[in-house]
């Protein structure tokens, strides 16, 4: 058993299932390589016994997909040739046989994957580590295929009074809690997050809910900015600082370090800080994942004499995803905090190189129909 994908490569876009009430061809963004993507057009996908096929109204970009575009592949989740994108909210345009639960023209959030839920880490509700995980991409584009197994366990109706910008946060928020959640971050707890990226401002703003005092270390004017507006309550400037280590310890209480230290930008330096930022008796999440053979170094006197707990967590589980969704239901997240600007499909390549040159911008709403 291993990782699957849901199979929609370039030999498969229209090959599975039964024939396609919709007899044409749709425009999508195809994955080639390293900051190579093409908006083609391609068959509609075909939708097979179980599976639905949705009209994607919204796809967002996400720091996920500029890494899976600046590398040109996702070691877990997509190998290209392929479709493009994971963050999506539509309407049902097709039911297969078999579906319940789902009817055409329902508002849905599909998230990218699902586990199989009957494998030794299923069993131990670490469905994320699934050994059969199946990820499912292509959401820049107007329609998508939902495999079986995701409209099962991982496909969400979503209320009138939510929006389909909104839905899709899902999946980032999804992930967020469920790293948080594995830290055992407790109330009032000095929380640092480094990082000012969508991820890093979504636990700068859900720590700042729990009840921590939240500390975000940042590399831009511009995210200092956001990072204040999400509830941190100092921030440190890299760049601006002397040392980020001696500045996040200095804000915390009686300069011990932060009670908890999530890194979520995905850089060696940055895991190297988070080491020597944290308390004895804290705990360090490396959140952000870096590049496939990435080494750091750690100072193995400081862990074994300080007790510093070093946690990891990846991606989300069905559980996790239901919270999030729940918060976005009850407005307490909401898209428009994140979205700072919407593009049709046809410039996703200009939205990814600018996104690129670290202009700012959080997060853009790609929409295909336009």
């Amino acid at each position: 058993m291993g990782l699957r994908h849901a199979g929609y490569g370039m030999t498969d876009w229209g090959a599975r299932g039964r024939t396609s009430t919709v007899n044409s061809k749709m425009t999508a963004a195809v994955l080639y390589g390293k900051e190579d993507i093409k908006i083609e057009r391609v068959p509609i996908p075909r939708v097979g016994d179980g599976e639905v096929l949705v009209k994607v109204h919204v796809a967002l970009t996400c720091g996920t997909d500029l890494k899976v575009y600046q590398r040109g592949y996702h070691a877990r989740m997509i190998v290209p040739p392929a479709l493009f994108g994971h963050e999506l909210a539509g309407t049902i345009e097709q039911v297969g046989e078999g579906v319940r639960g789902f009817r055409k023209g329902m508002r849905v959030v599909a998230l990218n994957s699902a586990p199989c839920g009957k494998c030794f880490y299923c069993s131990k509700h670490q469905g994320n580590l699934c050994e059969d995980l199946l990820f499912n991409n292509g959401a820049y584009a107007e329609y998508i295929r939902i495999p079986r197994r995701i409209v099962e366990s991982n496909m969400l109706v979503v209320p009138a009074h939510v929006s389909f910008e909104d839905a899709a946060m899902t999946e980032p928020l999804a992930c967020v809690l469920r790293g948080l959640h594995e830290t055992g971050v407790e109330i009032g707890d000095t929380v640092a997050v480094i990082g000012g990226g969508p991820i890093g401002l979504m636990f700068v703003q859900v720590a700042k809910a729990i009840g921590c005092n939240v500390i975000a270390v940042v590399k831009r004017d511009s995210q200092v900015s956001l990072a204040r507006r999400k509830g941190a309550h100092e921030v440190v400037q890299i760049g601006q600082a002397k040392d980020p280590i001696e500045a996040v310890r200095e804000l915390s209480p009686e300069r011990r370090g932060a009670d908890v230290v999530i890194e979520a930008v995905g850089r060696p330096e940055a895991w190297e800080w988070a080491v020597q930022m944290v308390r004895k008796g804290g705990t360090v999440n490396f959140f952000g994942g870096c590049a496939a053979g990435t080494k750091v170094q750690l100072d193995t006197n400081r862990l074994h004499y300080s007790e510093v707990t070093l946690k990891a967590t990846f991606h989300h589980t069905p559980e996790s995803v239901r919270r999030a969704f729940g918060l976005i239901a009850e407005k307490k997240v909401r898209g428009t905090d994140y979205i700072t600007g919407e593009a049709p499909l046809s410039r996703l390549h200009d939205v990814l190189r600018h996104m690129l040159n670290r202009n700012g911008d959080i997060k853009t709403a790609i929409i295909p129909g336009h």
